[in-house]
């Protein structure tokens, strides 16, 4: 692990077909933040996937609860910063997976002492 990479750092498709666009897209995707938990979607570990096909963008992201009432904002705002990002149409596919504190990129966050 290289010392940039944080213990849950999810591997994006684009990390083997596009390592260069990484840093920028997960750069700008942490500019998106959940406003009840005040962390980024990096951080939440909330965008599983990242690829890039046929020059489109698809990510797959999930939200921390189903009926999150912030889930439309958050995902418009992540759609905007991966076009930001990719300069290229982007696409978000939901993934049902549910998330939990384990998905987090660095559970130690959690150190904050709000779930002991």
């Amino acid at each position: 692990m290289s010392e940039e990479q944080t213990p849950n750092q999810i591997k994006w498709t684009i990390h083997e077909t596009n390592p260069e666009l990484v840093e920028v897209v997960r750069a700008r995707l942490s500019e998106v933040v959940d406003p009840e938990i005040g962390m980024n979607i990096i951080q939440l570990g909330l965008i599983r996937d990242v690829e890039l096909e046929n020059d489109i963008a698809r990510l797959k992201m999930i939200l921390t609860t189903p009926f999150c009432p912030y889930g439309p904002a958050m995902i418009e705002m992540t759609k905007a910063k991966a076009v930001e990002a990719l300069n290229k149409p982007v696409t978000i596919e939901m993934g049902m997976d549910m998330w939990d504190f384990s998905m987090m990129e660095d559970p130690s966050a959690l150190d904050w002492g709000l779930y002991a």
